[in-house]
């Protein structure tokens, strides 16, 4: 007996007037199969610089795209803003538009996988992660709590991990539970290569407090950051912060895509080093990855 498909109400799948998705803008024959994610809309326009050929251009609040080919390759670059909450919009919204016919609102019979890496910028923790060098995210730790809203979060997890870190940091309940997202393996291999540090990843959910940054406002567990660059597990370590590459890897695994994150580090909170000027240099990251994807 064929199952009946699910139907998508109009409140769930927020369809634009012009067929395009409610918060990108974007219609269905817009995405290519590779995808640039990116926090800044403006660095849209510099991956988009290297592109042969540009085919459309869409901007909605902070959300960007471009898709175009380079070397061949049809490769749309989205932005995605700051925080995790923001890739829960761009990776539902993305899949939408892959695996949903927004004629009859429901899934269509083959599934689409996109292949989504996210460039961004970081905040280094270790000796091995200077300012200027590129970090790989193998896993990462979900300060946000995105992923425990979705059912399926323990079989796109590492729960073994989870409970070694909870109990390597003393984990108060009351910051809810963290998770750990794995990136897609191959795609790590793949865009990582042997240039690129690989370790785990925390993506806070804010810039200051979340990762350990006291300003005015004093922060609940002061040895943070310490107790962080201390932590091992299967003989890898904490590398980097940076604020969305959990949600990214988490929602693209229950939703079959294949995603990864690499970030260049812009300050190294070890060293208290800190470059202003990595706008100038995150080139060089940028066309490693379109080469690669």
């Amino acid at each position: 007996m064929t199952q009946e498909k699910k139907n998508f109400a109009p409140s769930e799948l927020i369809i634009n007037e012009d067929g395009s998705c409610f918060h990108l803008h974007l219609r269905p024959e817009q995405l290519a199969d590779r995808v640039i994610l990116v926090g800044d809309p403006a660095r849209v326009n510099t991956v988009a610089a290297h592109f042969e050929t540009k085919e459309c251009e869409v901007q909605s609040r902070e959300f960007h795209t471009i898709t175009g080919t380079y070397k061949g390759k049809r490769i749309t670059c989205q932005s995605h803003g700051i925080g995790c909450d923001n890739i829960d919009i761009v990776m539902n919204e993305l899949d939408t538009l892959a695996n949903i016919d927004y004629t009859t609102r429901t899934e269509k019979d083959s599934h689409r996988t996109l292949t989504c890496v996210r460039i961004g910028t970081c905040g280094g923790l270790q000796p091995n992660t200077p300012t200027g060098c590129f970090v790989a995210s193998v896993k990462s730790i979900g300060f946000d709590g995105l992923l425990n809203y979705y059912a399926g979060r323990n079989s796109v997890c590492d729960l073994q991990m989870e409970e070694a870190f909870k109990q390597h940091m003393q984990w108060n309940p009351i910051k809810g539970a963290p998770y750990v997202a794995v990136a897609d393996k191959a795609l790590i291999e793949q865009i990582a290569q042997d240039d690129m540090v690989r370790g785990y990843t925390i993506s806070c959910g804010g810039f200051y407090g979340p990762q350990g940054r006291q300003l005015r406002a004093p922060i609940s567990d002061p040895e943070q950051n310490e107790k962080i660059e201390k932590f091992e597990y299967e003989g890898m370590r904490i590398c980097n912060f940076e604020m969305e590459s959990s949600a990214l890897s988490g929602l693209a695994s229950l939703l079959g895509h294949r995603a990864m994150t690499c970030c260049m580090v812009i300050a190294n909170r070890y060293t208290t080093e800190m470059n202003t000027n990595y706008k100038n240099s995150i080139d060089t990251l940028i066309e490693k990855v379109l080469n690669r994807i």
